[in-house]
Formats: structure tokens, C-alpha cells, sequence
């Protein structure tokens, strides 16, 4: 029975090409955002718990000025403060509970020359023991020394990106020397490759050098932009948020009822929020692809009352030949599940397509979600069936001496 009735529903939607297009559309369109945004928030998600893993092990950051997210997800600062200062950050490092290290930094943006070309570079003044807290180590070179802090050595490291900028090969950079601030250093190694991080910074894009030499020897500045702290792996951080919060309070003199001049965030913190920024998309996806379904379904139900109208014949000669009123609404139910269930089939195959292609360019995580292509194609049919319920059911219910009439 069943081949002889997709037979007959081929032949249907051959003869009215146009109206089975039409039909399918909404429902592709409907398949197509539906997955779509599923699979791009799971893929930013995992995108971000990827990120996270490269800010360091057990990581949790205090920065001057306020966290907020872009509609990306990835974080931006705002209202930065000058008031975070160098006491401040050993203050953490030494009262907060399960505090194994930390370094405090500053970050700005500088122009960096060296081997006759020019490159804007992300600073990183810090500690030498970065490199052991965020997880990020030389591939060529070496990383500046303590001694080289303490001395304020007019030395650094490059991130992999600025070094093939430069000098054409990452390992040609050591030894090198480059000018900013109107003056000389050494380069001293180049890091790994490391990609973007959680927030939003090009790790391969950094430039690494000692803080005191920036503070002093660059900027003759006081303040700080925050501190990276390492913690162990049991550390609780409902403890240290409260710890971190009281000790920047104090210090900062902030009165209670007065916003923070400061932020807190651990890796676990950075998945939640950016979890959060993509639930907007989310939200908005679904509401796009529950209209594209109804219109889709309201397609279906509109070219299936037309094809009950033009097959009047067709359905009164089957039923005086013997064709029971179930077999009508079979036929109609199945064709109708039919154009519903190609175009979700179409949708989702869409879907899986460009998420291949897109991850792949943008060098993404590609993930392919089966059960939201399963609920989608499930959907999908079922849409069809409930909306050719009511041309099935007109169907069935055509009198056989009318048409034989007519």
C-alpha cells in the first residue's frame, strides 16, 4: 500500500511543482533557523569552554573597571579604574584563601616596530610567572627572568603572530630587536600558538614584557590592571568571592550601597556569562523558526485545500471503484507529511552543511547535534500530518454522485 500511495503523492506534487515548492518552503526555512541556532549556540558554548581551558588552570581574575559581554560573547571591559594599584593585587595574593599564585598586569595597545615593518601589538606587563598561571609558554626563546623584572630590563616576549609579522619566521625574532616607547628591546623568545581566549584577546597577538619595565621605565604609572591569581583545585569560590570583595572594598574605602570599582571572575564564571549573552540569540532563533513553521504549516494547509479541489474527480472515481473514506485521508495525510517532511529534510541537511563549512573556515568546533536534527525532522512530519488534517478530512468526505454529476 504504501508505495502505491507515494506514487500517487510523487505524481501530485510533479504535476504542481510550483505549490509544492511554495509548501516546502516555510517548513525548510522553519528547519533551517531552528537548527541552525541550536547548533551555534552549542558551538559557541563549546567554543567557550575551549577558550576558557586557555586562560589557565583553576584561573580566577580580579580587574579594575566593569565586565560586560558583547552580543558575541566574548568581554569587554568598561569604566576602567585607575585606583587598582600594585598593594592591592599582593593584598590578594597573600589574604585571599587558596590562593597558590597570582601576577598582577597591565594591558595597552602600542605601536611596535622592528625589521623595517610596523605592527600594532596587545602589551602584557607582568610577572615571569605568567607563563606557569595562564598556561602559555616560549616555543623559541626563553621568558624574562626576575632578575630581569627587578632590574627593569628593556626586554620581551613575542606572542607567534607579531613575531611572523615582523620578522617573517617566528624564530628569526630571537635576539632581535625591536622599538617602541622610542627605544630599544630585545626580543627574548616568541610563545607558543595559543588563539583567542574567553575574553576576547588574540593571545598570538600579545606582546609580553616585564611590568616594572612598562610601569616605570614606559608609562611611570601607579595603577594596575588587575591580577591573575591561580587557585587550588578545591578552592571554593563562593569563599573566594566573598574574600576578594571584602579586601577591594576595604582598601578601595567603597561605602556600602556603592558600586564596585573593580570586577571578579574565575573560568567557571567567564561559561556561565557567555552562556548567558547567547541565550538572547537563542530565544530570538526560536521565535523566528516557530513563525517559519506556521507559515510553513499554513503553506501546506492552503496548496493541500487547492489539490483537494482540482483531484475531485480523481477522489470520486476512487471511491466508486471501491476506495474506503480511510484510504482518502491516508493518501492526503501522507502527501502532505511528505512535502513537510522534505522540506525539514532539506533544513536540516542545510544545517549540516554550513556548520561543516563554517567551522572549518573560522576554525570552529564543529558540532553536530542528533537529536535536534531528529526533533526537527520529527516536527517536521508531524506539522505536515496536522496540517493536512482538514484537506484530508474534505477529502473523505466529497459525495461520489456530486461528482460523478458534475
Amino acid at each position: 500500500m504504501l508505495p502505491l500511495n507515494l506514487t500517487i503523492a510523487i505524481s501530485s506534487l510533479s504535476a504542481h511543482k510550483l505549490r509544492a515548492v511554495l509548501a516546502m518552503l516555510g517548513v525548510f526555512l522553519g528547519a533551517l533557523a531552528f537548527t541552525g541556532v541550536q547548533h551555534v549556540s552549542k558551538i559557541m558554548v563549546r567554543q567557550a569552554e575551549l577558550e576558557t581551558e586557555k586562560l589557565g588552570p583553576n584561573l580566577y581574575a580580579v580587574l579594575a573597571g566593569s565586565i560586560r559581554f558583547t552580543r558575541g560573547g566574548s568581554i569587554r571591559m568598561t569604566g576602567h579604574s585607575r585606583t587598582f594599584v600594585l598593594a592591592d593585587a599582593n593584598a590578594l595574593m597573600d589574604s585571599v584563601p587558596s590562593v597558590l599564585d597570582g601576577t598582577p598586569f597591565v594591558t595597552a595597545t602600542m605601536a611596535v616596530r622592528g625589521n623595517g615593518n610596523a605592527v600594532n601589538a596587545q602589551i602584557m606587563a607582568c610577572w615571569p610567572n605568567y607563563q606557569e598561571i595562564r598556561s602559555f609558554r616560549p616555543e623559541s626563546g626563553r621568558f624574562f627572568n626576575w632578575k630581569e623584572v627587578d632590574e627593569r630590563a628593556k626586554v620581551c616576549v613575542l606572542g607567534r603572530k607579531i613575531a611572523e609579522r615582523l620578522f617573517g619566521k617566528p624564530e628569526k625574532a630571537v635576539g632581535r630587536d625591536i622599538y617602541m616607547f622610542r627605544a630599544s628591546f630585545k626580543v627574548l623568545g616568541v610563545m607558543e600558538e595559543k588563539g583567542r581566549d574567553v575574553s576576547g584577546t588574540d593571545q598570538d597577538e600579545v606582546l609580553l614584557m616585564p611590568i616594572t619595565t612598562y610601569m616605570r621605565r614606559a608609562s611611570n604609572q601607579r595603577w594596575i590592571s588587575g591580577v591573575y591569581l591561580r587557585l587550588a583545585k578545591d578552592a571554593g569560590l563562593a569563599m573566594v568571592n566573598e574574600s576578594v570583595n571584602a579586601i577591594m572594598r576595604e582598601r578601595h574605602k567603597i561605602d556600602q550601597g556603592e558600586d564596585d570599582d573593580f570586577s571578579a571572575m574565575s573560568a567557571a564564571d567567564a561559561i556561565k556569562l557567555q552562556r548567558q549573552a547567547l541565550e538572547l540569540m537563542t530565544t530570538l532563533g526560536a521565535i523566528t523558526s516557530t513563525i517559519s513553521f506556521a507559515v510553513g504549516g499554513m503553506g501546506i494547509l492552503s496548496i493541500m485545500i487547492l489539490v483537494v479541489r482540482s483531484r475531485r474527480v480523481e477522489i470520486g472515481v476512487r471511491r466508486a471503484v471501491g476506495g474506503r473514506r480511510r484510504d482518502i485521508v491516508r493518501q492526503f495525510l501522507f502527501e502532505s507529511g511528505l512535502m513537510a517532511a522534505v522540506g525539514g529534510g532539506l533544513g536540516v541537511t542545510v544545517t549540516v552543511l554550513l556548520v561543516v563549512i563554517g567551522c572549518t573556515v573560522a576554525k570552529l568546533p564543529i558540532i553536530i547535534d542528533p537529536s535536534s536534527l531528529t526533533t526537527t525532522l520529527v516536527g517536521s512530519c508531524l506539522l505536515g500530518v496536522v496540517a493536512g488534517a482538514y484537506p484530508a478530512w474534505q477529502a473523505a468526505n466529497i459525495e461520489i454522485l456530486d461528482v460523478l454529476k458534475s
